[in-house]
């Protein structure tokens, strides 16, 4: 392909009657740098906002800095106040032009409004997904001397975004990657009149997939509407009353299209029942009749009912009591696969959750389940190696970061292909990563911000194996018996339950090999052995000795942190100290009465309170401290004891053994229990 040179298209050049002076100035000033390809057009938004629109090519320069290999969207503002719609006219010119032609990701506009830059900023603020814009002034513009001007103006809107950090479902394709197997084969089941479910773990993508299997029946103009479980406007109401809010969803999104069927047909409007008429006797025969009105007013496309957070309304686990004890959920599946069967082609649905329960069991309430074996379903799936690639390359390239391919598969193993996590362990890279870019993130810089990422994402760990703990409770111990290498309990289960290594292995978390499990998500592991670690088998002696020192050094401060907080709340700071001094003998409380509250209970200032003081001093203020050790005063003592006589270094030359040990964690975790709602 030939280098791209500045200058103008022969087209552009010629076409340039509707441009202002100073805008034709600006053109030609921008087309010694850049190459205008197309003069583009003049066009309205509204009533009185009128626009101009041109193409321009980047140089070799910057298409290698930024990533840049199609043509540049540039919207003329003439206004001298930047408004919000300014956006509407960015995303208006893109529109007008093939998606293989102009870059999606950014766009320049040329304002006269002298604070365009900061007014872009506080737009963009309230739009995660939005493409990267480069504001400039008119006059900023024209008045510059500096070559480098632009490429700077790209550098600070480009280089101090970060792309990585994406808390919400993805709503546009712009920085939407992957999954398109599971959404092509979603779609072409509902346009084969067939029903499907998916399920994952939370942030696993699946509303952004939801999103995405919109965007694209919408773009061969077929029809879907989503359900929103956790919405009360829909869990709060009965199974016959939820059928009525489905019609309802659907009239209200599609509004203008059944204004216009009643248009052609010379009707004023189609005649929907009110909910009262949604009764539980004549519901399923309402709704068959509304839902095929509408089906006809869509010309007979099929309407994809996408039910999102389904748990919300599943037997057992759903928020309200008609849904979860109550007959709603086999009532409104039965009418819904009825009227799906005998209708064939007027709708299918989508079931989209966390929990798979609602397809997996045969039984309700020894009731036979309407959804199940009737539903295929599947998991979310992980991104493999070029998933991850395809993804963090292309958003590390717009912010100036180049990867080191082998991170490529670090990232997919260590976070098991979970987009979630890896965009936020690369949103920690680019906060690690220098303002002079581009910038190569090699082994050391990933090492780095891996561990920065773990020390600081147990929350997303908690939201993510949420599920299996309330849930899937005897999973969730597989996993951590897993964790600590304890193969013996979980091969136990696995053996004797096949079905919970199915989860597992369905939500992404394990895989096996040569019938050998094992973690698909090594941070995963990470996080639960840390969470476990005190619960591990077949120790060795040193293991042991090992562990109760551990323990008992990280419980002695919170015992000090304890005392202190809970006396001087209880007596304030100077009867507070007068009292602790009084479990000390005479001539050392003479030694350390100078001493404040907090220093006679510091490891460093007092070197006279050892463990078993700090024993005496609760057991013997037991009136402030009953509270917290649920009243148990001989509890406390024993535990403390064996605590005191296992856990200390002196007692290294003295074996545990494996009852002592397993005594030992009990008292250790029953006082660790007891503390912590107390701690800080």
């Amino acid at each position: 392909m030939s280098e791209i040179r500045p200058g103008f298209h022969p087209s552009a050049q010629f076409n340039l009657g509707h441009y202002a002076v100073e805008e034709k100035l600006i053109l030609r000033k921008l087309a010694k740098q850049w190459y205008v390809t197309n003069a583009g057009a003049k066009f309205r938004l509204g009533a009185t906002s009128e626009y101009k629109y041109c193409l321009i090519k980047p140089n070799e320069n910057f298409k290698e800095m930024f990533n840049l290999e199609r043509e540049i969207v540039v919207i003329f503002s003439p206004y001298k106040e930047l408004q919000p719609r300014t956006l509407d006219a960015i995303d208006y010119a893109n529109r007008t032009q093939p998606d293989l032609r102009v870059e999606k990701i950014c766009s320049i506009i040329f304002s006269n409004d002298p604070n365009c830059e900061t007014k872009i900023k506080d737009l963009l603020k309230q739009d995660q997904e939005s493409q990267i814009i480069i504001p400039i002034n008119y006059d900023e513009f024209q008045q510059s001397t500096d070559p480098f001007f632009i490429e700077n103006k790209f550098r600070r809107h480009f280089y101090t975004r970060d792309l990585f950090a994406f808390e919400s479902p993805l709503k546009k394709d712009l920085y939407f990657f992957g999954r398109t197997d599971i959404i092509h084969k979603i779609v072409n089941r509902h346009q084969s009149n067939e029903n499907s479910a998916l399920f994952g773990l939370r942030k696993t993508g699946k509303t952004s997939v939801i999103f995405k299997i919109e965007r694209t029946l919408e773009k061969n103009d077929n029809k879907s509407i989503w359900i929103d479980c956790q919405n009360t406007a829909f869990n709060q109401r009965r199974w016959n009353e939820a059928l009525c809010y489905i019609i309802h969803l659907i009239r209200e999104k599609y509004k203008q299209d059944i204004d216009e069927h009643c248009t052609k047909i010379g009707a004023s409007k189609l005649r929907f029942k009110d909910e009262s008429k949604y009764t539980e006797k004549d519901a399923a025969i309402i709704f068959e009749d509304e839902i095929t009105k509408i089906y006809n007013v869509f010309e007979k496309k099929s309407i994809l009912l996408i039910f999102d957070e389904i748990e919300r309304i599943t037997f057992d686990v759903g928020e309200n009591e008609h849904w979860s004890k109550g007959m709603d959920f086999i009532f409104f599946w039965q009418t819904l696969r009825s009227i799906f069967q005998k209708l064939n082609s007027v709708f299918s649905y989508l079931i989209v959750g966390t929990n798979s329960m609602c397809v997996e069991r045969p039984l309700i309430n020894e009731k036979d389940n309407p959804l199940f074996n009737s539903v295929p379903y599947s998991y979310i799936e992980r991104f493999d190696v070029p998933q991850t690639k395809e993804m963090v390359s292309k958003l590390g390239s717009f912010v100036g970061l180049k990867f080191d391919e082998v991170i490529y598969s670090k990232l997919t193993e260590d976070f098991g292909g979970h987009p979630f996590l890896i965009r936020h362990v690369c949103s920690v890279i680019n906060s690690l990563a220098p303002v002079d870019r581009p910038f190569i993130v090699d082994r050391i810089v990933y090492a780095k911000a891996k561990k920065e990422f773990s020390a600081k994402s147990s929350g997303y760990f908690d939201m993510m194996l949420g599920i299996l703990r309330d849930y899937y409770s005897d999973e969730y111990a597989m996993l951590e018996y897993l964790a600590i290498g304890d193969m013996e309990f979980f091969n136990h289960f696995a053996l004797g339950s096949p079905e919970y290594t199915q989860h597992l292995i369905g939500y992404g978390i394990i895989a096996k090999t040569n019938n050998v499990y094992d973690f698909k998500i090594d941070t995963v592991k990470e996080f639960l052995l840390s969470r476990n670690k005190y619960k591990k088998v077949n120790l060795t002696t040193e293991d042991m000795y090992h562990e109760c020192e551990e323990r008992r050094n990280k419980l002695e401060p919170k015992l000090r942190s304890l005392i202190k907080s809970q006396m001087k709340a209880r007596f304030g700071e100077v009867e507070a100290k007068k009292k602790v001094l009084a479990f000390f003998q005479s001539e050392i409380r003479e030694k350390i009465s100078e001493l404040s509250l907090s220093e006679i209970l510091s490891a460093d200032k007092n070197k006279f309170l050892n463990f078993l003081q700090l024993k005496v001093i609760i057991y013997g203020s037991w009136e402030v401290f009953q509270h917290i050790f649920m009243k148990d005063q001989k509890s406390f003592d024993y535990k403390m004891d064996i605590v005191n006589t296992i856990g200390r270094s002196d007692s290294h030359s003295k074996t545990i053994s494996k009852d002592q040990m397993s005594e030992y964690r009990i008292a250790m975790s029953w006082l660790d229990d007891r503390i912590k709602e107390f701690e800080g």
